[in-house]
């Protein structure tokens, strides 16, 4: 995932020390093992909410570890997992061979530069990031730039609550309060880059999803 600083909060704990790669998105670091699991423990549930599909060409875009990007490739077509750390790209290259998944690239780069970085795709998915995206007009451009005619990018974010109210195994969890984004928030910033707003989901016990389409060409 994308960041840009190096102090940020990792898994409820403050890290000021860690060394991420050059424009690493901010508060998209990866959590602390384990909750992951506590938070959703039935990640393919998500991604068939938002309405992936088994005949879709995917981007997993700052796909971390791996989390979601195991569960997309199971489901669809084929997936690019983008990220800008290539020891996270690691992490979910195991992840995949433990699962024996093989329909998936790896892809060490910035988001920014997506439609650079493979084809295009029917449906580019990015969860826990968005929030800490510096030029949202420039990705929401970028992405675009990246997904088929009628293609879609859906965006999973943290609700605009307290890092208090969402506890997961005992510990506030998530980006600092200041950094989440209303539904309305995100849905403005993402159409503003010429993506039209198609559909909301609800996603317990924290998150929505937002999803936006490209005009067909």
């Amino acid at each position: 995932m994308q960041n840009t600083g190096t102090h940020a909060i990792h898994g409820g704990e403050d890290v000021r020390n860690a060394r991420y790669p050059p424009g690493f998105f901010q508060g998209t670091e990866m959590p602390t093992a384990g909750w992951w699991e506590a938070l959703w423990p039935n990640p393919a549930s998500v991604l068939v909410a938002i309405g992936l599909r088994p005949d879709m060409d995917v981007i997993d875009l700052c796909s971390g570890d791996g989390w979601f990007t195991l569960q997309i490739a199971t489901i669809g077509r084929h997936v690019s997992a983008i990220d800008i750390d290539p020891n996270l790209l690691e992490v979910a290259k195991h992840r995949l061979m433990e699962g024996g998944i093989n329909n998936c690239k790896f892809i060490a780069g910035d988001a920014y530069d997506i439609a650079k970085l493979t084809g295009a795709a029917d449906f580019v998915f990015m969860a826990n990031a968005f929030h800490g995206v510096p030029d949202r007009l420039r990705l929401a451009k970028a992405v675009g730039a990246a997904l088929k005619p009628d293609g879609q990018f859906a965006i999973v974010n943290w609700h605009r609550r307290s890092r208090e109210e969402t506890p997961i195994l005992g510990e506030p969890r998530g980006p600092k309060t200041e950094l989440r984004m209303a539904p309305e928030e995100t849905i403005k910033s993402v159409e503003a880059g010429g993506l039209r707003f198609v559909k909301f989901v609800e996603i317990p016990p924290y998150h929505y999803g937002v999803v936006f389409q490209r005009s067909g060409v």
